[in-house]
């Protein structure tokens, strides 16, 4: 006999970057009381520990979701915050040594709840933690009813025994009890912007079974493989005959780094500037700019063909566009050998480029996500601050890409020395492109100096001087050498020094506007702004 037969409606599993949309839009429907998150951060907690991250789909929509991570117990069990304990809404205090699976978000749509979608993401977690023999799961637990009854009760701690009693109802409180998780105490100032808990929470954990540990455990990292090989060109500023001759020098390089199987090749900021060398007079400054911004559909399409055709993602430096908003800005544009294009504008213009070309400097940094893993890209003098680079390794980063152009040792030394920096400080790797020789009757390409380079953190796995490979100085070439993400991993968590980690977020945070940030499940996104701090609750 035939069979009828639909569509799963409900579905759980482990979030992805395409759900980024979603999930910040429940959590707007969820939480009418507290600031939503942004996309940065959303993006930051997957890509820091992508299997603690669940989403509940129910007719193509997210209903639920919740985040997690590993973490020491040590931490895990001490008094905190939840801004400290999460770095700041990013996830970015992931160990994946800890040997507790931390719960720092859980949400569900209102309009779903009695469907159980809760109970399922809690299994979700409970199975992470006994498929990694975890010692167990903690979390701080939102009092949304102590505002409500503060009079009848002697302070917080009076509020949570009352509610395990039973005399209290505290419908937050009672689910996690329901689902087999115990108090241990109360969280003073875990989420100051939460009012109706008046900023407290309920120190909740629930201890495996299956493990029996009298002491804590630090599990291991696994000196493993992930290589990624990188191209960077150091590119020669040459008269060019037309659009056309200048395009085939590109593609030239493209083509060479894609013979060796690089899966990145980078070009220099500005790198189009040889399309200046075919005009019959030598333009204004302001002239220049309007010039080559005519040319960023083409090179945007051509750089796209590229990467698709060579099966390469394209760093395409940077290049002068006119914005939406009729602005200049210096932009990189991310292309991807699965056809997808991503922009990353310059945050900080020199004092040069804003005089003479008036470019305004970009609004928005994120990092990028790729076939390789998240990447993030900083223009030249955006090296230089670093705190755009640590928002790149919250959000998952762990190759910056730094297209540069400088005329004088010194200003190449400023560059290079602050990207070995942020190598070091972020344990990452940052790959510099820079351009050289000369452009005449080109404004700014009278000289340049440039020697481009593979840096790396400062630490055993990787090389001796912390520079995986370096061009000559001030010669085109293309310099190419193989990475191990996986060193990374191992450093972060292991390492010598551990910056990532040992950062005190109880002393100090980034806090960011809530402009910042896109949605990149999407090519080219224009997404709406959303709050600067997030929910939190586990």
């Amino acid at each position: 006999m035939p069979t009828n037969s639909t569509k799963a409606r409900l579905e759980v599993r482990q979030a992805t970057l395409g759900d980024v949309s979603g999930i910040a839009a429940l959590v707007r429907r969820a939480y009418d009381d507290l600031p939503a998150y942004t996309y940065g951060e959303i993006r930051g907690q997957l890509n820091n520990y992508p299997e603690g991250c669940f989403v509940a789909i129910l007719d193509d929509k997210v209903v639920g979701y919740c985040a997690s991570m590993r973490i020491a117990g040590g931490i895990a069990l001490a008094p905190h915050s939840w801004d400290e304990i999460t770095g700041n809404g990013f996830g970015s205090r992931h160990d994946p040594t800890g040997d507790w699976l931390y719960g720092y978000e859980m949400c569900v749509d209102p309009k779903v709840r009695g469907t159980r979608i809760g109970r399922r993401l809690y299994e979700e977690r409970r199975a992470l933690a006994e498929q990694l023999e975890l010692t167990g799961i903690a979390f701080g637990g939102r009092l949304p009813g102590l505002t409500r009854n503060r009079r009848k009760v002697d302070g917080p701690d009076d509020y949570l025994e009352q509610i395990v009693s039973g005399k209290i109802h505290d419908p937050v409180i009672r689910f996690q009890l329901a689902n087999g998780f115990e108090p241990i105490g109360v969280l003073k100032n875990y989420l100051p912007e939460d009012k109706k808990s008046r900023g407290y929470a309920a120190h909740m954990v629930w201890r495996n079974p299956y493990v029996d540990r009298d002491e804590p455990v630090k599990f291991r990292i696994p000196r493993g493989v992930e290589a990624v090989r990188i191209a960077t060109c150091q590119l020669q500023a040459r008269a060019v005959a037309d659009y056309d001759d200048f395009m085939k020098a590109i593609r030239y390089f493209v083509d060479v780094a894609a013979d060796y199987e690089s899966d990145f090749i980078v070009f220099p900021e500005l790198f189009t500037l040889s399309l200046l060398s075919f005009e019959e007079k030598e333009l204004s400054p302001m002239e220049a700019i309007e010039t080559l911004s005519k040319y960023t559909p083409k090179i945007r399409a051509e750089l796209s063909e590229m990467a698709m055709k060579f099966n390469i993602n394209i760093i395409g430096g940077s290049h002068p566009t006119r914005t939406d908003d009729g602005e200049i800005q210096n932009v990189a544009f991310v292309c991807l050998r699965d056809g997808s294009v991503h922009e990353q504008e310059k945050i900080h213009p020199t004092p040069n480029e804003r005089y003479w070309w008036n470019i305004k400097g970009g609004d928005t940094i994120d990092a990028i996500p790729t076939d390789c893993g998240p990447i993030g890209v900083l223009i030249c003098y955006d090296s230089e601050f670093p705190e755009l680079a640590r928002r790149l390794v919250d959000e998952g980063a762990r190759i910056i890409f730094t297209p540069f152009c400088t005329d004088s040792r010194q200003g190449y030394l400023r560059v290079r020395y602050c990207c070995q920096a942020r190598a070091i400080e972020n344990q990452c790797f940052v790959v510099m492109s820079g351009n050289v020789g000369n452009l005449p009757n080109v404004a700014n390409m009278d000289i340049q100096y440039a020697q481009s380079c593979i840096l790396t953190p400062c630490d055993f796995p990787f090389a001796r001087d912390g520079i995986a490979a370096e061009a000559t100085e001030n010669v085109e070439t293309l310099t190419i050498s193989d990475v191990n993400l996986a060193d990374l991993s191992w450093a972060r968590a292991e390492g010598t020094v551990r910056n990532l980690a040992d950062r005190r977020f109880d002393l100090y945070r980034i806090e960011w506007d809530s402009q910042v940030g896109k949605d990149h499940s999407k090519a080219r996104p224009r997404t709406a702004p959303m709050g600067l701090h997030t929910p939190g609750g586990g």
